[in-house]
């Protein structure tokens, strides 16, 4: 009898969609078109694209690198506009949860970000492409990923001096995707149950 093969759980982060109106993009759709690749247990996490899901080992690397094309190719196809996906594997999530600050946290004293950098500059280097504001921003490098604290201060005084603010719009920030701490924190358990 053939044994079975292992499957492993990846999260899809989908860059730009849902928002202001733009690239609109229904959870349910999006869950069938994951289904439809062959994925199982295929769960979506809010409208801003974040897809827990499980494959085959073979199916790609650990990254998930090799799926992103092929998820990419299938949501165009789908709702009729590109949309750049970044796959990371559970144990990737699960290293960047624990390197997350317990503490940090997105709240109306706060705010706290994830940033998942495409694999062409997901090196710790990248930092020093960032304006950090020494005393404001806290900014560290997390397998792929920026992770970001700054308090909020009196009516965002305090963000407002944040050097990370000069960051959007730039050819780097057109190279991840964002999700707050809290969102990222809720795709992590998704991920590891």
């Amino acid at each position: 009898m053939p044994s079975e093969q292992a499957e492993t759980t990846h999260v899809a982060l989908l860059r730009g969609i849902n928002v202001g109106g733009h690239n609109r993009v229904e959870m349910p759709k999006l869950a069938l078109t994951f289904s439809e690749l062959g994925f199982t247990d295929v769960r979506t996490y809010i409208n801003t694209g974040n897809v827990v899901f499980r494959t085959k080992a073979d199916a790609g690397a650990d990254s998930g690198t090799e799926l992103a094309p092929t998820i990419e190719a299938a949501i165009a196809q789908r709702f009729g506009f590109a949309v750049k996906t970044l796959v990371r594997s559970r144990p990737v999530i699960q290293a960047i949860a624990d390197d997350l600050p317990a503490d940090w946290r997105n709240d109306k004293t706060m705010k706290s970000d994830v940033m998942f950098l495409w694999d062409h500059i997901a090196e710790p280097e990248v930092l020093s492409q960032l304006t950090i504001v020494d005393g404001v921003d806290d900014v560290r490098y997390s397998h792929g990923a920026i992770l970001w604290r700054v308090d909020r201060g009196v009516d965002g005084a305090e963000q407002n001096r944040s050097g990370m603010k000069k960051l959007v719009g730039t050819s780097l920030y057109r190279q991840m995707t964002v999700r707050n701490c809290n969102t990222f924190r809720a795709i992590a358990a998704l991920v590891a149950d």
